[in-house]
């Protein structure tokens, strides 16, 4: 494994998304195999690990954290811990054919919020806080006043966005400098590649999630292939049978780049990420080992800028089916 920053904080090149443990892939992973799944992660050299309070089920919203926070304690020290505050879920809105996020960044919610984490997570500290979701009704002036009291108080280190506009971030970082800004990033989903040069600017290090499309982009999938219940997958437009005829070009660009490279296309996708700019890391989620050392791996592949190039100008040429999320490429 390999070290870059986000801002001033150093984290490992691959990190790991923790939020698939508990919720989105049918039920959740046995809580003895994630936490030892999570100290081989340890052993492999990764550091960088994310959360939110919200990963959860509907009858226990805060599973995540807790099971993150119980398998990180023995390394606490080593660890750069990351979660997330300022939504929450009201499932009957679907009905009405609305989002069920609803964002809430108000004073006294961050507050509520951070100190649910700490207990949760078992320390004294965050090192990376996110909001969530920007909130339309509070200013993110608002919210970044409240997170450099909470780094003066000790109970946070750095704090981010998720899913941020280059708006949003120039306004909240003017009061209390972000270290991170964390979005949806894939070769399936571009849009915020935009955003780079106000991170550029600003020293802001960009985590991506969903780095490889929700799976489809570790060439692992097929027409055929079936997903339990409560697996997201079986509504993500990537992986109707149509799709996967869609996107066959791009998934054969992934894996002859994978055999010139001696590697695997899910590492082709990461690579191509940390390869494209020093300050991009990768959180990619897994409840199996074989895949966790082979995205690990993915730290070790080199592309140059011309390689990157290649590849950048022929995603933007060949056709791909929708994607969960949006693509805004």
């Amino acid at each position: 494994m390999n070290y870059r920053n986000l801002g001033n904080l150093t984290v490992s090149s691959v990190g790991l998304g923790c939020m698939g443990m508990s919720q989105s892939y049918g039920a959740p992973a046995e809580k003895k195999e994630m936490r030892e799944l999570i100290a081989a992660s340890i052993d492999m050299g990764i550091t960088h690990f994310d959360t939110a309070e919200v990963y959860g089920t509907p009858d226990d919203p805060h599973d995540n954290e807790r099971l993150v926070g119980t398998a990180l304690a023995p390394y606490r020290d080593r660890v750069v811990l990351a979660t997330k505050f300022g939504v929450h879920f009201d499932m009957s809105l679907l009905k009405q054919g609305k989002s069920p996020i609803v964002p809430d960044a108000r004073p006294e919610t961050i507050r509520m919020s951070v100190d649910g984490s700490l207990q949760r997570l078992g320390t004294d500290y965050i090192d990376l806080y996110y909001q969530h979701r920007v909130d339309p009704k509070i200013p993110v002036e608002e919210v970044a006043g409240v997170m450099g009291d909470l780094k003066k108080e000790g109970k946070i280190r750095h704090w981010g966005i998720s899913e941020a506009t280059e708006e949003d971030i120039r306004r909240a970082h003017a009061v209390c400098p972000l270290t991170a800004v964390q979005n949806r990033y894939s070769m399936m989903a571009r849009a915020h590649e935009d955003l780079f040069p106000v991170l550029e600017e600003l020293n802001i290090g960009f985590v991506a999630f969903s780095p490889f499309a929700n799976g489809i982009l570790t060439g692992a999938y097929r027409k055929d292939s079936m997903f339990g219940e409560g697996d997201m997958r079986a509504n993500m437009p990537q992986f109707t049978a149509e799709a996967m005829d869609e996107n066959r070009k791009l998934l054969a660009l992934l894996q002859n780049l994978a055999e010139e490279k001696s590697a695997t296309s899910g590492q082709i996708a990461l690579a191509w990420m940390l390869c494209k700019k020093p300050y991009i890391a990768p959180i990619p989620g897994t409840r199996k080992h074989a895949r966790l050392v082979e995205n690990a791996g993915a730290a070790d592949i080199f592309l140059s800028n011309e390689e990157i190039a290649e590849i950048d100008a022929k995603l933007s040429t060949i056709p791909m089916s929708a994607v969960f999320g949006g693509s805004g490429s």
